[in-house]
């Protein structure tokens, strides 16, 4: 259900009761909307009639038709309802069509906005929308509306559903979130009469989600105006003070500001450009973010004033831009040109900051009126406007980001995740950089050469191996910052790092690592989920080739699975226990079967990531005996026998296997010593260098100080084996100064 306060009288009439089955779109006589058939509530008349006349300087008369006979269904079905303010519910519904309309919006959209909240607060299905004013108005309402009839384990979870159905149904058709922010406008302005935790909520939903989806739209008047109401509602008190202080100031700076407006107003036409200049307040949540971020006090924020210029074109912009600049001195690093490089909204200007009179900042903006339309309405003018090269760009990176939404949701596990890369890629502030060939790359301030392999194609993120960053080698996790000429060097062997997932910035990368990671964990758990299988099935005297058929259909069919990979991954990943799995495989042949040979043990090679751990508390090392615990959602954890936290875990029998290391294993394991040591001066060079001469890799070093003249070092040290580690503890009780040297046989040391 939306955010709208709503609340149904006792006396309401049933919904589909109240409808008049006569009425049926196109059903007017006349075009207006507003006719005798409709009874609207007295208060509502004066809305009605504005947004009659807004329809009327764009639409046909036979739309206003259809729509009106949505306002009537609408009008119908929510009868009896009132909102928590006590208006009619019908009020919210027409102030979001009109909205829309002020959009120029379609006839269809406008429809599902009339009709966006029957769904879910009354008994109107889709189907009867779709029968009655088409399928593609019940889409639309559809897509708006919230799942209200799913169970979801928390708030949280819930509100991420419904955040990810909305910004997919979006994805499919942008009218969806124009609807929904339309929708949560009206919601916000009228809040006040819920209660004050509610309001805060809203407002921090609204700041978090709705604001920055407008932003990414291009809808910068309807960002800036969400972006109030939710400081508002949110931070009252902060608000009033903040609009006390701006309103005094207002009469403090108003000799400088209008001495800066006559300026630019006679500066422009003695250089042959005609303009209007206009300028403009901060707004109070700008000014508000600005005091937060850069931990200012509100005396501090100079720059609460800005101008804007709009001309007549794209070179007239150019020309201004040098104008200004031959008038008051500009601030070094606050030149940024949208106009060449637009934001990814479409957004096109000039920005500029000018040191005016007494020292003032003044803030410009420079744009041309295309530019100004699409700044203030973002993807809506592509309702509004007819030329096509400014729109066909808007339209393309639009696109580009919607169909990004329906790729995350591909590579996205749950809504959380989903909602959580989503907040990622609405990050307001980027950075450009470009590749060997000259393109432009867009991507979220603070991104790393891995964010823009990504970016380029999922393939090149997967086999990055290094970067060169303006003709120089540098670290894949270096910060790019705007300009970098950037490429990327790959390799067919390479795979994704976990670690990347700690610096990468975009939504995109940052999903693409996750999938890869998971899907390489779900295929080693399945190869592990087989070979536990095998072992388990030997256990009881069988092969897994004289499972039947029959009896696998039976057990994917009792445990709703599709396949036996499914089976074998869950296994594998510790979701089920391969005992308890061959004994159900097996049931029919329990009571033939009494005799268990000894299989041997399942083979560790160490090289498996997700599937089989190895514990942390313990650390075991090829040579060490083993032994492997079956853990629910871990897989298979190995410790040596003599772990001490073995002792704790009191699972059944069923969760221990028997495991050995592969013979002629090779690699890296991590291995942590302990070396006291004389406190004198260059031991810690001499250890170093006993453990480079045993061919050893020092991962990290720790210090403790004992009582004395000694000191306790903890290394922790790549190692390929128990031998090596045993050579590389003989190479340090050389050093003289070695008191005392032992493996820690645990993560405390």
């Amino acid at each position: 259900m939306s955010a709208s306060p709503l609340m149904t009288t006792p006396s309401a009439t049933p919904p589909g009761a109240s409808l008049d089955p006569g009425v049926v779109p196109g059903a007017f006589d006349e075009p207006p909307l507003i006719s005798a058939d409709m009874h609207p509530p007295v208060d509502l008349a004066e809305d009605l009639e504005r947004f009659n006349s807004r329809l009327a300087t764009y639409l046909k008369p036979e739309d206003i038709k259809q729509i009106g006979a949505a306002y009537i269904f609408a009008n119908a079905a929510h009868r009896g309802q009132l909102r928590v303010s006590g208006s009619p519910y019908i009020s919210h519904p027409l102030a979001v069509a009109e909205t829309l309309a002020a959009w120029h919006l379609d006839p269809h959209a406008l429809i599902a906005a009339l009709l966006h909240d029957v769904m879910e607060d009354t008994s109107i299905t889709k189907e009867q929308i779709a029968e009655r004013f088409g399928k593609l108005a019940a889409d639309l309402v559809d897509g708006v509306s919230k799942l209200d009839r799913i169970e979801h384990q928390s708030f949280e979870e819930a509100q991420a559903e419904n955040f990810r159905k909305m910004l997919l149904a979006m994805a499919r058709d942008v009218r969806v979130i124009l609807i929904k922010l339309a929708d949560r406008l009206h919601n916000m302005q009228t809040l006040d009469a819920m209660r004050p935790e509610k309001r805060r909520r809203i407002a921090r939903e609204t700041l978090d989600i709705y604001a920055p989806i407008a932003n990414r739209l291009g809808l910068n008047a309807l960002y800036r105006e969400l972006q109030e109401l939710a400081f508002y509602h949110a931070h009252p008190l902060r608000y009033r003070v903040l609009s006390k202080a701006v309103k005094g100031a207002r009469g403090n700076r108003r000799e400088v500001v209008s001495k800066i407006l006559q300026a630019i107003r006679k500066a422009l036409p003695e250089a042959g450009i005609a303009a209007e200049v206009m300028g403009r307040e901060k707004h109070l949540y700008g000014i508000y973010r600005k005091m937060r971020d850069k931990q200012l006090s509100f005396s501090q924020v100079l720059d609460i004033y800005g101008f804007r210029i709009i001309v007549k074109d794209r070179p007239s912009c150019y020309l201004a831009l040098g104008a200004l600049h031959a008038l008051y001195q500009p601030v070094p690093g606050k030149f940024k040109d949208y106009i060449a490089i637009p934001k990814a909204n479409g957004y096109q200007s000039l920005h500029t900051t000018l040191i005016g009179p007494f020292g003032t900042p003044a803030e410009i903006q420079i744009r041309d009126g295309n530019m100004h339309h699409v700044a203030e309405s973002g993807v809506a003018s592509h309702w509004l406007y007819k030329d096509k090269s400014t729109l066909d760009q808007l339209q393309q990176k639009t696109h580009k980001w919607l169909q990004s939404l329906v790729e995350l949701q591909s590579t996205t596990g749950d809504s959380s995740e989903f909602l959580e890369h989503v907040k990622v890629d609405l990050f307001p502030s980027e950075v450009y950089v470009f590749s060997p060939k000259g393109k432009i790359f867009a991507l979220p301030r603070g991104s790393t050469a891995v964010d823009l392999a990504y970016a380029v194609h999922t393939d090149i993120g997967d086999r990055c191996v290094a970067c060169r960053i303006n003709f120089e080698a540098m670290p894949l996790r270096t910060e790019l910052r705007n300009g970098d000429r950037v490429e990327i060097v790959t390799a067919s062997t390479a795979a994704p790092n976990p670690g990347w997932l700690s610096y990468v910035k975009s939504a995109r990368a940052r999903s693409r690592i996750r999938h890869f990671l998971k899907a390489r964990q779900n295929r080693e758990a399945e190869t592990l989920g087989e070979r536990l299988l095998v072992h388990a099935l030997a256990e009881l005297g069988f092969t897994l080739a004289e499972v039947d058929e029959p009896a696998w259909e039976r057990f994917l069919f009792d445990t709703g699975t599709h396949n036996r990979k499914e089976i074998f991954t869950d296994i594998g990943l510790g979701i089920r226990l391969a005992p308890v799995v061959a004994r159900r495989l097996m049931a029919r042949d329990q009571n033939l079967q009494q005799a268990v040979r000894n299989a041997g043990s399942v083979v560790i090679r160490g090289t498996e990531s997700g599937a089989v751990k190895l514990a942390p508390c313990c650390r075991p090392i090829p040579g060490d005996p083993i032994v492997g615990l079956i853990r629910k959602g871990h897989g298979l954890v190995v410790h040596t026998h003599d772990c001490s936290t073995l002792s704790k875990l009191h699972g059944n029998k069923l969760e221990w296997i028997d495991v050995e290391w592969e013979a002629g294993i090779t690699g890296k394991f991590d291995a942590s010593i302990r070396v006291v040591v004389k406190n004198v001066r260059g031991v810690l060079a001499r250890l170093a260098a006993g453990i480079a001469e045993a061919e050893a890799n020092i991962v990290n070093v720790g210090m403790e100080e004992d009582s004395g003249d000694a000191t306790t070092l903890f290394f922790t040290l790549q190692v390929s084996g128990r031998m090596h580690l045993a050579r590389i503890l003989r190479s340090l009780r050389r050093v003289p100064e070695v008191v005392r040297i032992a493996r820690c046989v645990d993560s405390k040391h």
